[in-house]
């Protein structure tokens, strides 16, 4: 039997507001999430650890699923 072509579902996070104020934590999964600084747009896999990251820090994020 053939293998069905899995589409891998991607995650785009775009930093759109500010860290300062907020706890080191949530500063350190901004930083682990590869953002730097404001508009920074980076794309991940969607797997419940990127999941999980990006609930934690969702206040300060903006979250696009797309198809890879």
């Amino acid at each position: 039997m053939p293998r069905k072509k899995q589409t891998t579902k991607k995650l785009r996070v775009i930093y759109v507001k500010s860290a300062i104020g907020y706890s080191q934590k949530q500063k350190d999964t901004i930083r682990a999430l590869g953002l730097k600084q404001l508009g920074d747009i980076v794309e991940h896999k969607d797997t419940p650890v990127i999941r999980g990251m990006v609930d934690k820090v969702r206040h300060l994020v903006q979250v696009e699923e797309i198809e890879a």
